[in-house]
């Protein structure tokens, strides 16, 4: 079983296509988990409700999960609430790409 810093390890290299960073540190994943049974729930966001990419982001993130033997399952939630927020919710690195100081 993992632990919520490993999942995110395992998801960082999971990129948003529009804007070519990783969800992680966007900021993007709210909640991941994985329980007893194997069943890794996540509960993600995307930059806007209306973002078309979100199924492409999901399949990236489950191409990604479903290769791990110890991974039985992957339980996809969106959220938008809090919605997205670059200023509070991404890596100083990505607010820096961002342009926001």
């Amino acid at each position: 079983m993992y632990t919520k810093d490993e999942l995110l390890e395992k998801i960082r290299p999971a990129i948003d296509p529009e804007l070519g960073f990783s969800v992680v540190d966007m900021g993007l994943i709210y909640e991941v988990e994985q329980d007893s049974e194997g069943l890794v729930k996540i509960a993600m966001t995307l930059t806007s409700p209306a973002c078309p990419i979100g199924p492409q982001i999901a399949n990236e993130v489950r191409k990604i999960l479903e290769g791990d033997d110890q991974i039985k399952g992957i339980d996809f939630t969106w959220s938008f609430d809090p919605p997205w927020d670059p200023k509070t919710m991404a890596s100083e690195d990505i607010q820096w790409e961002l342009g926001i100081f």
